[in-house]
Parts: structure tokens; C-alpha cells; sequence
């Protein structure tokens, strides 16, 4: 007996495009949801070495929110290449800097560390504030719910 990997059809695999709005979303909850949209997990032809999975539209990425003191304590870091090129960050200077950046940090941890990762994240697409030039591909709007009982 031989176990073939499945192959979902070329039909099958044509790519939807979600809308999320990130305010007053938990950070971490969101994207993992995300995440998992871009990976194809919540399809049934999902496969684990393949595209399966759709494109994700963020609006208010600077509203998204989180718990505790990690608006003032979590660090966000990055290097230069240079020897002490290592420069720190906090999750309140990046928000007011580049608030895109902290929920596309979130959700590439959470892809794959390999090609299927990088081309799985070309596929989000993150803007601070509510407006997105994406109207042409009539994204459906579907909403996340990062804690039970909220909104």
C-alpha cells in the first residue's frame, strides 16, 4: 500500500481576499487568525507544501491593542549587519513610527521559515489607517474575534 500526498485541484486553489479591522483587536489572537487564513488552514484542501491559502487586507493596524505593560516593555529589535548595529525598539515608538510593522512582525513569525513562508507573506497586506487601494478585488469583510465576549 502506498500513501500518495494530496493535490488539490487547479480549480480549487483560486484565491479569495479577506478584510480584517484591527481595532481594538488583541494583537497576538489576531494573528494567529490571520496567519492561519494566509496558510489555508480553514479550507478543506489545505496543504502543507502548497499555496492553499488566501490574501489578508488589514485596515487600522495602528489601533490594534495589547495587554498588560507591553506598550512600555516589549522590544522590537533589528541589526544593521554592523558590529553594534543592534537597535531596540518599544512597541509604543514603532506604533507612532510604522504601525504596520508591528502586526507584520507578528503574523511572519507565525508563517513558515522557509520559501512557502516568504511567499505566503507577500500575500498580507497591512495599512495603518482605514483606507486600502485593494477595492478592485472586492474583499469580503469578515470579522475576528481575538476574546470571547468581545466585541
Amino acid at each position: 500500500m502506498t500513501t500518495k500526498t494530496y493535490l488539490p485541484s487547479q480549480a480549487s486553489l483560486e484565491h479569495e481576499w479577506y478584510l480584517v479591522d484591527a481595532t481594538d483587536k488583541r494583537l497576538g489572537r489576531l494573528a494567529s487568525e490571520i496567519a492561519m487564513i494566509l496558510r489555508g488552514k480553514n479550507k478543506p484542501e489545505f496543504t502543507p507544501h502548497m499555496d492553499t491559502g488566501d490574501f489578508v487586507i488589514v485596515v487600522n493596524a495602528e489601533k490594534v491593542a495589547v495587554t498588560g505593560k507591553k506598550r512600555s516593555q516589549k522590544l522590537y529589535r533589528r541589526h544593521s549587519g554592523r558590529p553594534g548595529g543592534m537597535k531596540t525598539e518599544t512597541f509604543a515608538k514603532l506604533q507612532q513610527r510604522l504601525p504596520e510593522r508591528i502586526l507584520e512582525h507578528a503574523v511572519k513569525g507565525m508563517l513558515p521559515k522557509n520559501s512557502l513562508g516568504k511567499q505566503l507573506f507577500t500575500k498580507l497586506k497591512v495599512y495603518a489607517g482605514p483606507t486600502h487601494p485593494h477595492t478592485a478585488q472586492k474583499p469580503k469583510e469578515i470579522t475576528i474575534k481575538t476574546i470571547p465576549g468581545e466585541n
